[in-house]
C-alpha cells in the first residue's frame, strides 16, 4: 500500500491498480472564503496550491471516500475543505464511484455525483475487494458539533495490504476509542490541525487528544489536515515539537504535500 498526500485531508491510497481518493479539495489556492476571520488571519483558502504530482495522481482515481460534507442541505455551508467544486467536477465528470456517510448520499447526487455506497454507523459494506467501515464521527466540541456536518470517519480493510483507519474531522470520543481497540487498523490518519472557528470550541481533536489518538493506535500514525486551511492553529513543526515532549515521535509520520509513504 501507498499513501499519496496531497494536501490538508486530501490523500490518494494506492492498492493494486486502485486508487482510492479521500476527501478531494482539489481547487487552486484561494478558491474558497477565510474560514476564520478574527481568531487567525483572514487569508482565503486553500493557502496552498496542489504539489505538482497531484494531477499525474488525480488521473489514476479509481474510488472516492467522502468523510463528510452537507450541513442542513445548504450548498453554501458545504464543507469545502473535504469537497469542494473542482472536487465534485472530477467525481461527477468522470463518475468515479463514491462512499459517503448515508446522511450525504441523496444531497450529494442532486449534484450528480455517483454514489454507490451511503454508509450508516458502524455500517461494514463490500468495498472492491475487501470490506469498508463507517465510524462516527463528532465534528466540535460543545456546542458547535450539533451545526458543523458531523461525518464519518472509515476502516478500509483490504486483502493482503495493512488495514487503515480515517478518523475525519473529528475530536476524540468513545467511538473514535472503539474503532481503534476493536477493529485494530494497522495505520491510523489523524486529523491534527486543532481547526477552530471564531465561535466555539475546537472541530478537531486538541494536542492532548491527539496524543492519546496515537497511543490508543495499535500501529503507525499519519497525521495530515495542516498547513493548508486558515482556521487551523497547529502546523506540523508544532505537532513534531508535542510529539517529541511526549516520546511519541518514531511513531507518527508527517507527510509533505506530495510526499508518498509506502507500507
Amino acid at each position: 500500500m501507498k499513501i499519496h498526500h496531497l494536501r490538508s485531508a486530501t490523500f490518494i491510497i494506492e492498492s493494486g491498480h486502485h486508487y482510492i481518493l479521500v476527501d478531494p479539495m482539489l481547487g487552486a489556492k484561494g478558491s474558497l472564503p477565510p474560514f476564520s476571520v478574527i481568531r487567525a488571519k483572514a487569508r482565503k483558502n486553500p493557502t496552498v496550491d496542489l504539489p505538482d504530482n497531484a494531477s499525474t495522481l488525480l488521473e489514476k482515481v479509481t474510488h472516492t471516500l467522502v468523510t463528510h460534507s452537507q450541513t442542513f442541505g445548504i450548498k453554501a455551508l458545504q464543507h469545502g475543505d473535504h469537497l469542494d467544486a473542482a472536487g465534485e467536477a472530477l467525481l461527477a465528470e468522470r463518475k468515479i464511484p463514491v462512499a459517503t456517510p448515508m446522511k450525504d448520499q441523496a444531497y450529494l447526487e442532486k449534484y450528480g455525483l455517483n454514489i454507490t455506497a451511503g454508509i450508516n454507523h458502524w455500517e461494514t459494506i463490500d468495498f472492491i475487494d475487501g470490506k469498508l467501515t463507517a465510524v462516527p464521527a463528532q465534528h466540535g466540541h460543545g456546542w458547535i458539533h450539533k451545526v458543523m456536518a458531523n461525518g464519518v470517519g472509515f476502516f478500509l480493510a483490504l486483502p493482503g495490504e495493512p488495514s487503515i483507519y480515517i478518523s475525519g474531522d473529528t475530536v476524540l470520543t468513545d467511538d473514535v476509542k472503539r474503532a481503534l481497540d476493536e477493529l485494530k487498523p494497522d495505520i491510523t490518519v489523524v486529523a491534527a490541525g486543532q481547526a477552530q472557528m471564531d465561535v466555539g470550541q475546537p472541530l478537531l481533536m486538541a494536542e492532548d487528544e491527539v496524543m492519546e489518538f496515537i497511543r490508543l493506535s495499535p500501529g503507525k500514525v499519519i497525521a495530515n489536515h495542516m498547513e493548508a486551511l486558515n482556521h487551523c492553529s497547529v502546523d506540523r513543526d508544532t505537532l513534531r515539537k508535542s510529539l517529541q515532549r511526549h516520546g511519541l515521535a518514531d511513531k507518527v509520520s508527517i507527510p509533505a504535500d506530495g510526499e508518498t509513504l509506502v507500507f
